[in-house]
């Protein structure tokens, strides 16, 4: 379905926010993520709650953010929510009153026009939605549907993406090649649907993450490469690397049921129960068939800048 968006005209960028993090060395996720990160996010309270992709502050120890007018202050991490990918940010002192306010992106198909936020331009630069699919990603991460736009904006990361009423309803992630036809790709902006952590905001706010029981962490990096999912790298100390898995191996079946791509092989981790459950692997190596058993554990014990951990 395809229909055009009656876009709002009167939205400015002043929600926008610039963070820059610092990541210890021996944080888990500083040798795929870096130890300096800078991106955006968007204030979506009065109070001055900002809203941004969580991967800029993953075990940061220090965060700064700034105003887009130019107002500059210590930030602190509210939330995390691993599930979706997003964080919740605030700031020491208030350099800011604009909000955009939350929304959601039932009412929006691909083909319809949307407005990006971001700090790369006074006001919302415009673009066109192409689809609303899932997303794998191979740090164990799963969306049933994200929102894919183009054309790209180079600086996605906490971009707000805005719903046709101007409220905010994806946050950027990354960029990446689009299926746009069956023959051909066209660069543009994955972004992360808002509505996934909408109605846990307060609970996060209280509790630093959302209370759902946490799904299993296997602590690994899958790459789909020609219909096979290949391990291509392990967390030193986490559930796979004391299982015995290596970087190399192809996992073939989880708890004895063939995987046929990345996010079959997520959903049916997640199906055996939360973090702590013991997840069953069958792997090849070196063209042998091997079992193994993964204690799973919740990824929060390891994301944290007092855990030392690097990834092979």
């Amino acid at each position: 379905m395809s229909r055009k968006s009656s876009l709002p005209g009167r939205v400015t960028n002043a929600a926008m926010v610039s963070i820059q993090s610092q990541v210890p060395e021996q944080a888990m996720s500083a040798g795929v993520l870096g130890t300096n990160r800078s991106g955006q996010g968007v204030r979506l309270r009065e109070d001055g709650l900002i809203v941004t992709a969580g991967y800029l502050v993953i075990e940061a120890e220090q965060v700064w953010i700034t105003s887009s007018d130019g107002r500059g202050a210590p930030g602190y991490i509210v939330a995390h929510d691993y599930d979706s990918g997003l964080a919740l940010l605030g700031t020491a002192v208030p350099i800011g009153a604009d909000i955009l306010q939350p929304g959601t992106c039932e009412n929006l198909y691909p083909g319809d026009q949307v407005q990006i936020c971001h700090l790369g331009e006074k006001i919302p630069s415009r673009h066109k939605l192409v689809a609303k699919q899932e997303f794998a990603g191979r740090w164990e991460y799963l969306l049933d549907e994200a929102l894919y736009v183009t054309p790209p904006i180079e600086d996605w990361a906490g971009a707000a993406l805005l719903n046709d009423t101007g409220e905010v309803c994806g946050i950027g992630s990354l960029m990446l090649d689009i299926p746009v036809s069956a023959f051909a790709t066209a660069p543009g902006n994955m972004f992360i649907p808002l509505q996934l952590i909408t109605p846990w905001i307060d609970e996060m706010c209280a509790c630093g993450r959302r209370l759902t029981p946490p799904r299993p962490w296997l602590g690994t990096l899958i790459q789909e490469y020609e219909g096979k999912l290949i391990l291509v790298g392990i967390y030193n100390h986490c559930p796979a690397h004391e299982a015995g898995l290596a970087p190399g191996d192809i996992i073939v079946a989880v708890n004895d049921e063939p995987v046929t791509g990345l996010s079959d092989l997520l959903r049916k981790v997640w199906s055996l129960g939360s973090a702590g459950v013991t997840v069953p692997v069958t792997i090849t190596r070196a063209g042998r068939l091997r079992r193994h058993l993964i204690h799973s554990k919740d990824r929060v014990e390891y994301y944290s800048p007092k855990v030392s951990a690097s990834i092979n």
